[in-house]
């Protein structure tokens, strides 16, 4: 039997292992599945050294949305221990000065609503049109957001807001790599990633239909599918 490859899942803001779930169980022929939790940290850099310290000496990785942004981190630290690369829904450019306010309004809903009301602000934008009414999608969504502290929801707030531009990071990176995109994600959109997929040498871009930006919930057998062909 081939030996399956160590794969480090890297979540987003305010997500766990649930939302890799799916993929965990579709590519458990061939992958050995990591995945770290960031709560309790506040930088990307802490982030992408608790990765390291979870991994094996050599690992294919994968990161939606801000765990994308720590898994160039990673590649930044420690380039020669990646084997593939897989950015999903993410992106590279530092935070811009109207981002700040932006995130503000969570953090009052936080402070005033507690995580349930941040959940209820945060989901309908992060998924399809069509998919608004999921009462399944949604909720599942929503118990892997209030599981994260107020606190914890800050400490991460303040790693992207200090997050730096992984711009000069793309040009380095040797390793297969694989960006995928929800079609209608309009917080990491498609052309963001084919911006990104242009300054790597060995990229291939797959914009998912019928997803906005939590592909990995909303398209999980397609997403899986991708990865797959990635991982093989």
């Amino acid at each position: 039997m081939p030996q399956k490859i160590p794969l480090l899942l890297l979540p987003g803001l305010m997500c766990d292992a649930d939302v890799w779930r799916r993929q965990i169980d579709s590519l458990a022929d061939i992958a050995d599945p990591i995945v770290p939790d960031f709560r309790g940290l506040d930088s990307l850099e802490a982030m992408a050294r608790k990765s390291l310290a979870m991994a094996p000496e050599r690992f294919a990785m994968t990161g939606h949305s801000m765990g994308g942004r720590v898994a160039l981190e990673v590649y930044r630290l420690a380039p020669e221990r990646v084997l593939r690369l897989a950015l999903l829904d993410t992106g590279v450019h530092p935070a811009t000065a109207e981002e700040p306010a932006k995130r503000q309004v969570y953090l009052d809903l936080a402070a005033n609503q507690g995580m349930e009301g941040v959940a209820a602000a945060w989901m309908p934008p992060m998924v399809h049109p069509d998919r608004q009414a999921d009462r399944e999608l949604l909720e599942a969504i929503r118990r892997i957001i209030t599981r994260t502290s107020v606190a914890e929801f800050e400490g991460q707030i303040r790693a992207l807001l200090q997050r730096p531009d992984a711009t000069p990071i793309l040009a380095r990176i040797q390793c297969p790599t694989l960006l995928l995109c929800g079609r209608a994600d309009a917080w990491s959109p498609p052309e963001q990633h084919a911006a990104i997929a242009r300054q790597i040498s060995s990229a291939t871009l797959v914009i998912i239909e019928n997803a906005g930006h939590m592909i990995t919930m909303e398209q999980p057998e397609a997403v899986s599918l991708a990865l797959r062909a990635w991982l093989e």
